[in-house]
């Protein structure tokens, strides 16, 4: 029964302050908050299985997939184990401007087999803030790399063109 925050019961997206993505089957929800944390949510009755809808007693809990696309490489998290008390998850600070693909499946008692997993792909808009001190940061660093390489230059000059007569009258 062990979750790692008490859960948002009643929790609802506004359109101002998040967006929400669903799963396929509807089961799993993901509120992506414009402060840039994710908040999970899922119930069992719309995880679409064939057999009846699972008792409470023979639910186990959930497992927890993610992976993430970055620029240049994909990143896989590592399995989330949670309580079959749970019902909502929080990652707290996702990443701006990556592609992210969360699945849930929960886990039962046997025989029963583990229904298929319920997956949700999403996109973290980046904070716009974050993009400016970025932008900035980018920015004075192409001015530094420029006033390097003209001082290069100009010691350059100034050690190899100088006239040689200049040079021995010093």
């Amino acid at each position: 029964r062990l979750c790692f925050r008490p859960p948002a019961r009643g929790f609802q997206c506004s359109a101002r302050a998040c967006r929400a993505h669903r799963s396929a089957g509807g089961a799993l929800v993901a509120n992506v908050l414009r402060n840039g944390s994710v908040l999970l949510q899922w119930g069992l009755r719309h995880w679409g299985t064939p057999a009846p809808r699972p008792s409470a007693s023979s639910l186990r809990g959930f497992v927890l997939n993610c992976s993430w696309d970055g620029t240049y490489t994909r990143f896989p998290c590592d399995s989330v184990e949670l309580g079959a008390a749970c019902r909502d998850y929080l990652l707290a600070e996702a990443h701006g401007s990556v592609r992210y693909r969360l699945c849930l499946q929960p886990r039962f008692a046997p025989p029963r087999p583990a229904p298929p997993a319920q997956c949700v792909e999403f996109r973290v808009e980046p904070a716009a803030m974050r993009d400016i001190v970025v932008a900035m940061t980018a920015v004075g660093g192409s001015i530094c790399v420029m006033l390097v390489f003209i001082c290069l230059l100009v010691a350059y000059i100034t050690e190899n063109l100088m006239s040689p007569a200049l040079a021995r009258g010093g």
